[in-house]
């Protein structure tokens, strides 16, 4: 990434406090870039005469499982602060993203069709603050109990593509269907999105679900996701970022990386330490835990590129 001073080093740190995924495109084009949720690890360089990467640098912020309108003092006694500082947070950085998306649970459940919506309309005024540009994308609390109805009344499609700087960008829904599917309908979106494109455009693809089987018990997982990440791989250069597990989860599917994001409200045990899911209790102790994110420094060599990970608070 390109060199920062330290005033905006210090404000890049600050934007790293408030949960989710930075992606940074690469200066020397070698790359599309990094979540800050990656591990540190090794990725082979494109072959040779294949030039990859943004047109220009840039980056974004990701923020996922915001779930407003969550009540729970022994999960998080700061559920009603958390959005709005959030955006407190993001707004004071003199370093502000190209845009910021939410991937999904923007707002946290209710039976009660008048809440939703309520919850929905204050997520909707809260955001609204922000002052870098804005996308959605819906989660099951959003979209299942309606198959996303409300959803798009308010926030408008929940699939789309676009393109900034050279990367095209794909937001999927993994939600609205009662079973998690993508459903034919949106794969043959998907397909013809993906066809007016050369195979060494830089993707990146935004789901709420991961989109392999990581834990079907607990419905983490999208049933057809596989058919989505077959018509990904002839693309050189693929990688997704998602939410729903409340924690950071690196994966890679063939050269095609995955990449979670922590939720803003409260963290999730992993399959291997809990036998089932329910909130990490809240630790006065770690007010934090779970929540917010690592930093990644990228650096690019002729061969390799690196990923180092720093916990803030070291660099």
């Amino acid at each position: 990434m390109p060199h920062l001073s330290d005033t905006k080093r210090r404000d890049l740190l600050r934007l790293m406090s408030v949960g989710g995924v930075v992606f940074m495109s690469s200066v020397l084009r070698g790359v599309t870039g990094c979540s800050s949720s990656a591990t540190a690890n090794e990725r082979s360089a494109p072959p040779a005469g294949i030039a990859r990467g943004a047109a220009e640098d840039f980056f974004f912020l990701q923020i996922s499982d915001t779930h407003w309108g969550f009540s729970g003092a022994m999960v998080n006694p700061d559920s009603a602060t958390e959005l709005p500082n959030a955006v407190a947070t993001i707004n004071q950085s003199a370093v502000q993203p190209d845009f910021i998306v939410f991937t999904g649970d923007l707002t946290h459940n209710s039976d009660d069709v008048t809440v939703r919506r309520q919850r929905m309309q204050e997520f909707q005024q809260i955001v609204g603050g922000l002052q870098a540009p804005v996308r959605f994308m819906p989660g099951e609390h959003d979209a299942a109990a309606d198959a996303g109805a409300t959803y798009r009344e308010f926030f408008g499609a929940s699939q789309y593509s676009f393109d900034h700087k050279g990367v095209h960008f794909i937001a999927l829904d993994n939600v609205s269907d009662p079973m998690a599917n993508l459903g034919p309908a949106q794969l043959e979106w998907l397909s013809r999105d993906l066809a007016a494109l050369d195979v060494e455009t830089p993707i990146v693809v935004l789901a709420h679900r991961p989109l392999w089987s990581l834990k079907a018990e607990w419905d983490w997982n999208t049933p057809d996701g596989q058919q989505a990440i077959d018509l990904l791989l002839p693309f050189h250069n693929v990688t997704v970022f998602f939410g729903h597990i409340h924690q950071e989860l690196n994966h890679e599917t063939g050269h095609i990386s995955h990449h979670s994001a922590r939720s803003l409200m409260f963290a999730l045990p992993t399959p291997e330490t809990a036998g089932q899911r329910a909130p990490i209790p809240w630790d006065p102790a770690h007010p934090n835990a779970g929540l917010g994110y690592r930093v990644v420094e990228a650096t690019t060599t002729t061969q390799m590129y690196q990923l180092t990970e720093h916990f803030v608070g070291e660099v």
